[in-house]
């Protein structure tokens, strides 16, 4: 019989890599408390400008798409992703700005990732897009930390969170003027999803456990989700017609992480998966910084 994992509402598969990770994760979060405590971060946080809008970023004209871009070096199932270049994650974010990106989406865990929470702040100093922080949020303490460093939004996986948690990590990252993508991959996942007031919701494509991606995961979902939530489909493009699927179905963005990073031509890349190809132009968005939501409370 399988075990009750202790999150995500109840029993599950045999233990997979997700539970590896958050099992590692509540461990580091412990740690990292240790090392720098939640009033060391509510100062921290106190004298920061606003935030940039995530949310306001992935609204798309009908018929385009919002692009979410993402810096990651390496995943468990893949190790690193483009072995042979050197990694300028900076860098690639400008790339990733210059042509297109509406928000960029940053990758901290280290064990499992390769990225780091630092990354945050220097990508900010970089680029114009709202950043979203990618990493497994399952306490509140990760929400100071990802505000004071740099980050815009914060991911939040249903998988990995009791409805209640889920709920009430929503309700922080508003206070603390923080976007959230909530993350779902069942029809179950995107109903505690909308139920606990997500305004943008992410369809991963990737079943999180066994690494299978199908774009008919978004497909199938779409339909039940109602009008008014901002809609990210996420994995599994190659192709601008991988997105103009997933569009086409009623996705408003899409986020692609592997996908850019393994391209010979990453600019390119970017420009075919944000459908920007035969537009005239593309706003700057390297360097500077934009208004959005709002400071972190006093």
């Amino acid at each position: 019989m399988a075990e009750d994992t202790g999150y995500g509402g109840g029993v599950s598969s045999p233990p997979s890599i997700l539970d590896a990770i958050v099992r590692d994760k509540r461990d580091e979060v412990a740690r990292r408390r240790r090392e720098i405590s939640r009033a060391d971060l509510e100062r921290a946080c106190a004298d920061l400008p606003a935030t940039r809008n995530f949310e306001g970023a992935l609204r798309a004209a009908p018929g385009t798409v919002a692009l979410i871009a993402e810096v990651k070096k390496a995943s468990p199932s893949r190790g690193l992703l483009a072995p042979d270049r050197p990694w300028d994650p900076v860098g690639l974010a400008r790339t990733y700005a210059d042509n297109g990106a509406a928000a960029i989406s940053v990758l901290t865990d280290e064990k499992y990732f390769q990225g780091h929470l630092d990354l945050l702040a220097r990508i900010r100093a970089a680029v114009r897009p709202p950043l979203l922080r990618k990493d497994f949020t399952i306490d509140e303490y990760q929400l100071w930390e990802s505000r004071a460093a740099g980050a815009d939004a914060v991911l939040l996986i249903v998988a990995i969170l009791e409805r209640a948690l889920l709920r009430d990590l929503l309700a922080a990252a508003k206070g603390l003027g923080l976007g959230a993508l909530v993350e779902a991959h069942t029809a179950a996942e995107l109903d505690t999803a909308v139920g606990a007031g997500a305004r943008v919701v992410g369809i991963n494509n990737r079943d999180l456990r066994t690494f299978e991606t199908r774009l008919e995961t978004t497909i199938g979902l779409l339909p039940t989700i109602p009008p008014g939530v901002t809609v990210v489909s996420e994995s599994g493009f190659a192709t601008a017609a991988d997105v103009r699927r997933v569009v086409d179905a009623g996705a408003h963005a899409v986020l692609v992480g592997e996908g850019l990073v393994r391209a010979s031509d990453v600019a390119a890349k970017v420009r075919e998966l944000a459908l920007a190809e035969g537009r005239d132009s593309l706003p700057a968005r390297s360097a500077g910084g934009l208004g959005g939501n709002v400071s972190c409370p006093p």
